[in-house]
């Protein structure tokens, strides 16, 4: 019984956190939707083989991320020799119909995606989940000054290849 009641907590986290995970994903993917659905499964599925010692974690929200932080970029340090990535993204029509900020997206989607994995992964952490220079530091195993230079670095690079014209892109 007991069992089946963690399986059931699991389920019911799972459920709940699924969606932010994605998001999180596709940001630290570029857009690579396809990716970021691997790394939220691959993610789900360590999760779950730990979900028993997950009592003794006060934030399994936070920690659901670091490891999708982690299992990311892991990803990227292994990436097979064949597979080429390409700054060229698909024609995908607005699933609201609207087209409201679809050109923002990709415009930022593209830019994130020039970024070195690693940097991308401090403007994901630093900037959409908001977390700080420390808990960033912890999650990629790197000091706290690692992340401040790589924040400055990535957030310089972004200045460049968005440049001063973005307000076009956010303009109904």
């Amino acid at each position: 019984m007991r069992r089946q009641g963690r399986a059931d907590e699991y389920a019911e986290f799972a459920a709940a956190r699924a969606g932010h995970l994605y998001r999180s994903a596709c940001l630290l993917t570029a857009g690579d939707t396809h990716l970021a659905e691997d790394l939220v499964q691959e993610t789900l599925g360590k999760l779950y083989v730990g979900w028993g010692r997950m009592s003794r974690i006060g934030n399994p929200a936070g920690y659901a991320q670091t490891v999708l932080t982690r299992t990311f970029l892991a990803h990227q340090r292994r990436r097979s020799s064949t597979e080429r990535a390409t700054d060229v993204l698909p024609d995908r029509p607005d699933p609201g119909g609207s087209g409201g900020d679809t050109p923002l997206r990709l415009t930022l989607l593209q830019a994130l995606s020039r970024l070195p994995a690693k940097d991308r992964a401090v403007v994901v952490l630093r900037y959409w989940e908001d977390r700080s220079v420390e808990e960033t530091a912890d999650v990629m195993h790197v000091s706290s000054a690692a992340v401040r230079t790589r924040c400055v670095r990535a957030l310089g690079r972004l200045r460049e290849l968005l440049g001063e014209n973005l307000d076009e892109y956010a303009r109904p």
